[in-house]
């Protein structure tokens, strides 16, 4: 992972997607629901590098997401370069925000915003967002001030 200290991208990461050809639809574009999952992904490898997923099922909770707001700018193709990338945008003490951008041949093809929380396994209540991530968030933006 690279780190970029950005003050506005803390623990931003970035990932190479694969488009398949299940992805595109009729139109010979990806179809707009695989963006969800490319967010999914990006996401899981956020939690895999910063809060792995196993460590808080162990503990009791999970993250879940309460909306996703995607902006398409461009069309995707079959034969395009896709990457995406991903960034804790806010954290407060019971909600987080992540965004992500999804270029195609290192142009923006979508942006998108999701919102969510951490909630408990056992009665599915809110928790408050984990000590450890807090610390990674603060610290981040410590860093990044400091430059």
């Amino acid at each position: 992972m690279t780190i970029t200290y950005n003050l506005h991208r803390p623990l931003e990461l970035q990932l190479a997607i694969p488009v398949r050809t299940y992805d595109i639809d009729f139109a010979g574009i990806v179809n707009n629901i695989v963006y969800i999952r490319w967010l999914e992904d990006l996401r899981l490898k956020f939690l895999n590098e910063h809060l792995p997923l196993d460590k808080q099922i162990e503990q009791g909770y999970a993250p879940i997401i309460a909306s996703t707001e995607i902006e398409y700018k461009r069309p995707v193709k079959l034969i395009d370069q896709v990457i995406g990338r991903l960034w804790l945008s806010k954290l407060g003490r019971l909600k987080w925000t992540v965004e992500a951008e999804i270029l195609a041949n290192n142009v923006i093809a979508a942006v998108a915003t999701q919102k969510g929380a951490f909630v408990s396994l056992e009665n599915g209540r809110p928790v408050a967002v984990p000590e450890e991530l807090q610390h990674k968030y603060l610290d981040y933006q410590q860093v990044a001030q400091e430059l």
